[in-house]
């Protein structure tokens, strides 16, 4: 973490203290399989038991409650989290008391989407909405999506939809411009998670059958999703402009929930209310 001036650095470790008594306070000797022995005179767990399950000196522990100017590694963090059964956000909140940087949270491959994210999606409509995650997979869509962009059952993923769909380059007005910022933009994801196999095999399966991603994943370029502006040629209601805004889902890392609003100025709002929400379905 970058230096802080020496009053935040005893506010943090103040506050590391009271976090460390609180996570202690709410535990018994049962709840983490140690054997109670006479009259305990305080609820929770004692400062010597906490030291033992996490295999640290109980001065040591006892200096880091005090908020002492000691220093913890990520490992002995990690046993201390183990130790008072912390979940992700308590461990993340521990490392930052801490002064150090939260290990990036592990990324849960198959969680299904969530009711409460599907009713988000439907309820953005007329505006199109979309669910992907850290690969770049659609997970859902919601109709207007599929309405406006003609995305159907056979598009499973954005960026082989971009590079390999007629039909999606045909509908997207600035497709050569855009291609390059979507290029840099999934390098600079797939750089968070290096030797991710499922990032090395689509760069390689999407290299094999289309020239112009693998020459332009041959400049390195990379470059951060941010807000865009997406214009769409819609056979039925012309030109549309949209505002593209993505937003991390902060429960499931590597989710990211993409709204497009239409573009003030533009007509796209009142053509997009007259346009008929029909599911599409992309030809085989």
């Amino acid at each position: 973490m970058t230096s802080e001036p020496p009053a935040a650095t005893r506010r943090r470790r103040e506050q590391l203290g009271v976090f460390l008594r609180t996570r202690r306070a709410r535990l018994t000797p049962g709840d983490v399989g140690m054997a109670v022995a006479g009259r305990r005179r305080t609820p929770g767990l004692r400062r010597e038991e906490v030291a033992v399950l996490a295999g640290v000196g109980v001065s040591w522990y006892t200096w880091l409650e005090q908020g002492r100017d000691i220093n913890a590694s990520a490992e002995v963090l990690d046993a201390i989290a183990g130790a008072l059964r912390m979940d992700g956000p308590e461990r993340a909140h521990l490392y930052l008391l801490a002064g150090l940087n939260p290990p990036r949270a592990r990324v849960t491959r198959d969680a299904a989407v969530t009711p409460e994210l599907r009713h988000l999606l439907d309820a953005w409509a007329p505006r199109p909405a979309v669910l992907r995650d850290r690969h770049w997979n659609l997970l859902a869509v919601n109709d207007a999506a599929r309405t406006v962009f003609g995305y159907g059952d056979t598009d499973h993923n954005c960026l082989i939809t971009f590079f390999t769909s007629a039909r999606y380059r045909d509908a997207h007005a600035h497709w050569e411009a855009a291609a390059p910022l979507v290029v840099a933009a999934f390098r600079a994801d797939a750089a968070h998670t290096p030797g991710d196999p499922e990032f090395d095999r689509l760069v390689g399966d999407l290299s094999a059958v289309s020239a112009e991603f693998a020459g332009l994943w041959a400049r390195h370029d990379v470059g951060h999703p941010a807000q865009a502006v997406k214009a769409v040629r819609h056979p039925e209601a012309g030109d549309l402009f949209f505002d593209m805004t993505p937003l991390a889902v902060t429960d499931h890392p590597g989710w990211h929930l993409e709204l497009y609003n239409p573009r003030p100025g533009t007509g796209t709002a009142d053509r997009l209310e007259r346009l008929p929400r029909t599911r599409l379905t992309a030809p085989a």
